[in-house]
């Protein structure tokens, strides 16, 4: 659900519709939260707004029983400067605290790695035991050390989003990565039990990266 305005929402009867797939073949779901939204913003009521809207789509979903919820936390300022830092991270920590005042568990949020330094969002999650979405396409991109991130939260990461880089781009297929990094994503999987998605977004790519990986997982001698 990477968008908020209600024709991109299931209905009550899609999401019933899903729980009886759910049971059937048995399935899990994991929900990806609406991107297009900011609990960080500067201004009070687009934050109210963003919660508000995350405390709806959380309701809607809760009979799926999901994994986790994935929540998308931007930082769109021009600086990086401490005092910046600083100011997002009390937006962010007041966003954060009126969304599990609604009584949301916190271990089922899973705060996304983005395009900043993830570890600006530590204490919060530390304080509000959250839990982590560690989105391996999203570190490689832009050039942060996917083994250093996995070790430090590794105990409490329960998704990885998964996808290839190439030229700058994510979420593209798998196949497109160079050897050596699928190498140190294969070590990384095979050290991990929890939920892991592919986040490609054609049905090209995803039977690409499925073969690859299934591939490169008997290949390997990791």
């Amino acid at each position: 659900m990477f968008e908020s305005n209600f024709d991109s929402l299931p209905t009550i009867q899609q999401i019933r519709e899903l729980a009886l797939l759910a049971e059937q073949f048995d399935l899990t779901y994991n929900i990806h939260l609406p991107i297009d939204i900011s609990i960080s913003d500067s201004n009070a009521s687009v934050r109210r707004s963003a919660v508000d809207t995350l405390k709806r789509i959380i309701g809607l979903t809760s009979y799926l029983s999901p994994s986790t919820y994935t929540l998308h936390i931007s930082y769109d300022e021009d600086s990086r400067d401490k005092e910046s830092v600083n100011r997002w991270q009390e937006l962010v920590y007041k966003s954060v605290d009126e969304l599990l005042r609604t009584g949301i568990q916190n271990q089922t949020i899973s705060v996304e790695t983005l395009s900043y330094p993830f570890d600006w969002l530590e204490e919060i999650i530390k304080t509000f035991r959250l839990s982590v979405c560690i989105d391996i396409g999203h570190l490689l991109v832009n050039g942060f050390d996917v083994k250093k991130v996995f070790d430090k939260h590794s105990g409490n990461t329960s998704i990885i989003h998964l996808h290839g880089v190439e030229n700058k781009k994510d979420h593209v297929s798998l196949n497109m990565l160079p050897l050596e990094q699928m190498d140190q994503i294969i070590g990384i999987l095979k050290r991990y039990y929890g939920v892991v998605s592919l986040e490609v977004f054609s049905f090209e790519n995803l039977t690409t990266s499925l073969t690859f990986l299934e591939k490169y997982w008997k290949n390997s001698d990791i």
